[in-house]
């Protein structure tokens, strides 16, 4: 297959990154063309150059994408904000559709900002706003017009810490579900979420359980189930697996995995090893001493943790960043 393109850009800050080719030298000295709209998939964007840019002033850098995939989100410099104090800055990158996404990053540089904005979580904050455009299935999500209520039901979220009610194992999944009007098959419904969400077998003889007498590791997998119950596109998950055990960990781990067959999966986590593990596209962002959180990297997991672009994506994900 031939290998496509996707343009990304760095920090023009030092760094210890080879000298761009010639052909890179003579473009930096062509007169810049206006910007083109975002392409509706990867493939496009290899085609038409299109680049994420942080600054005016930076550099192009590439990232080979071995496969074409659609988009389940497109990113078009998305800002987002605190009242006066920025969290992040002009953001720009794809989602892909039927993978998993992570975000990662030290704290404060707006990874859980950034997931908080695809499903209008941050609305919720006096004072928060967003500016910019998060584009799905053709709607800027940002555009006060969107109903925020459905967008939360149609891109579900996992808390980094378990969150279930304090009801039975049942009328956790079915909550949602149940809240949004559905008029199925109830019992069906709530097996297939605890199926997907790996744990029914585990709890399928005691559904009327409290849920919050469950392990640490079953209650997040609960929580997965009920966001599952709502029938989402996209499932967001903020470090799912911080407070878990290894043996927990290792399960949510494969849950992510599977769920990219039906779901997009965008994670953050601070674990190196799991987004190596779970993950098929890497975002780095990094926050400089105005803490405001930036792109510096975003590619395919294996190229940005074998072959980073910027010196700074080497320094954090081999633990020399400081």
């Amino acid at each position: 297959m031939a290998r496509n393109f996707f343009t990304m850009m760095r920090s023009s800050a030092p760094a210890a990154t080879a000298a761009p080719a010639a052909s890179e030298q003579r473009s930096e000295r062509a007169a810049p063309s206006p910007p083109s709209p975002p392409p509706a998939n990867m493939k496009e964007a290899a085609a038409a150059g299109v680049g994420v840019h942080l600054d005016p002033n930076l550099e192009a850098v590439r990232h080979d994408f071995t496969e074409e995939i659609e988009m389940a989100l497109q990113l078009r410099e998305v800002s987002a904000f605190y009242g006066s104090f920025q969290a992040i800055d002009k953001m720009t990158m794809p989602i892909p559709q039927n993978r998993v996404t992570a975000l990662i990053g030290p704290s404060g540089c707006g990874k859980s900002t950034l997931l908080r904005c695809f499903n209008r979580m941050n609305d919720l904050i006096p004072g928060a706003r967003i500016e910019g455009e998060i584009m799905f299935e053709g709607r800027n999500l940002i555009d006060p017009n969107v109903d925020a209520v459905e967008v939360r039901r149609r891109i579900g979220m996992v808390f980094q810490k378990p969150n279930p009610f304090p009801k039975s194992i049942y009328e956790n999944v079915a909550f949602g579900a149940r809240i949004n009007g559905y008029s199925g098959d109830m019992d069906r419904l709530v097996e297939d979420s605890l199926r997907r969400a790996a744990l029914w077998d585990e709890v399928k003889d005691e559904l009327d359980k409290s849920g919050l007498a469950l392990s640490g590791g079953q209650q997040q997998r609960l929580c997965i189930a009920r966001a599952i119950a709502v029938q989402p596109e996209i499932i967001l998950m903020d470090e799912p697996a911080s407070a878990l055990d290894p043996v927990a960990t290792l399960k949510i781990e494969d849950l992510m995995r599977e769920l990219a067959e039906h779901y997009t999966i965008v994670v953050v986590t601070h674990n190196m090893q799991q987004a190596g593990r779970v993950s098929d596209y890497t975002a780095f962002l990094l926050a400089g001493e105005e803490r405001v959180g930036r792109l510096v990297e975003f590619g395919p997991t294996q190229e940005i943790f074998t072959n980073p672009l910027d010196q700074r994506t080497e320094d954090y994900i081999t633990g020399r960043y400081g």
